[in-house]
C-alpha cells in the first residue's frame, strides 16, 4: 500500500447537515439519512480496500463556527498514527488567532499543511484576511491547500477562479507552495498557464472518480502535469474505491501512475 489520499475528511454530525451540501447528496446518491458521518474504522477499511496508504485528513472551519476542529482531526490521527495525517483549519475572521492555531498544530510531521476552503467564506483567496496565514505556512514550510474550479455544493463559484484571485496570491508569496484541490474545472487554461508560471503550485484530482476527469485535464496530467498532480478522494462523498475503479483506462504509464498516485504528494507533504 503505497497511495496517498490527499483530500479526505472524518466528517461531523454538524457538518454534515450544512444544508449547502444538498447538491453533493443528489450527485451522490446519498440524499437519504446521514450517511457522511464515518468514523476511524470505516475510513481505514475504505482506504484498506483501495490500497491507500496515508490520508490527509482536514479539519474545517466557517462562518458559521468549527464544522471539524483540529482537536477532533488530532483524535483521529491519535487513533491511526501511522495512516493518518492533518490538514488544519482556521478561523478566517481572527487572522492572528488563525496564525497561532497553525502554530500550534502544524509540526511537518502529524499536521502537514493548513486547508481554506474559499467558497465557505465567500472570499477568494487574495482578500487580506487570508495573508497572515500565507505569511505562516511560509515561515513554517507547509503547504497552503484550497479548492479551485467550480463549487459543488450550493455557494459562489467564483471564489475558485484561478486568475486573478490564486495569481495574485502566489506573486505575492512566491515561497508558498500551494495545492489546489478538485482539478479546477471549467478554468483548465487558467490552471495549465499557472502550472507554466508557478514551479511551486499544484492540484489534486479530488471530488473526481478518475474516469470522469474531463479529457483536457487528463491530457495535462500526461504532460505538464505529471509532477504536479497527486490523487484525492472528497471522503466520504467519494470513497478510494470508486475514484481509482477505472484508473487504467488513464493509460498514464509505468512513470507518471506512480508519481500521481502517491510520489508528487510524499515529496510536497514531506510525508
Amino acid at each position: 500500500m503505497n497511495l496517498v489520499d490527499v483530500w479526505a475528511q472524518i466528517t461531523t454530525p454538524r457538518m454534515a447537515k450544512a444544508p449547502w451540501l444538498a447538491t453533493l447528496r443528489r450527485w451522490t446518491g446519498q440524499d437519504q439519512g446521514d450517511p457522511w458521518v464515518p468514523d476511524v474504522a470505516s475510513t481505514l477499511t475504505a482506504m484498506d480496500e483501495a490500497g491507500v496508504d496515508i490520508s490527509l485528513l482536514a479539519g474545517w472551519h466557517g462562518p458559521e463556527g468549527s464544522l471539524i476542529s483540529n482537536e477532533e482531526v488530532a483524535e483521529s490521527i491519535d487513533a491511526a498514527p501511522a495512516r493518518f495525517r492533518g490538514l488544519a483549519t482556521v478561523d478566517l475572521s481572527q487572522p492572528m488567532a488563525a496564525v497561532r492555531e497553525i502554530r500550534e498544530w502544524v509540526d511537518g510531521d502529524r499536521f502537514v499543511g493548513v486547508r481554506v476552503v474559499p467558497w465557505l467564506w465567500d472570499l477568494p483567496p487574495n482578500d487580506r484576511r487570508y495573508y497572515p496565514i500565507y505569511a505562516a505556512c511560509c515561515d513554517l514550510g507547509v503547504p497552503f491547500c484550497t479548492q479551485i474550479g467550480h463549487t459543488g455544493p450550493l455557494k459562489r463559484s467564483e471564489t475558485g477562479r484561478l486568475i486573478p484571485y490564486l495569481e495574485d496570491v502566489m506573486l505575492d508569496f512566491p515561497e508558498l507552495v500551494v495545492v489546489g484541490g478538485h482539478v479546477g474545472f471549467p478554468w483548465l487554461d487558467e490552471l495549465v498557464s499557472m502550472t507554466i508560471k508557478f514551479p511551486n503550485f499544484y492540484v489534486d484530482t479530488s471530488a473526481y472518480a478518475l474516469h470522469r476527469l474531463p479529457p483536457a485535464f487528463v491530457e495535462f496530467m500526461k504532460t505538464l502535469g505529471a509532477d504536479r498532480v497527486m490523487f484525492g478522494t472528497n471522503w466520504p462523498m467519494l470513497s478510494p474505491e470508486q475514484c481509482l475503479r477505472k484508473l487504467p483506462e488513464l493509460k498514464l504509464g509505468p512513470e507518471r501512475e506512480p508519481a500521481f498516485l502517491y510520489g508528487n504528494a510524499r515529496r510536497v507533504f514531506k510525508l
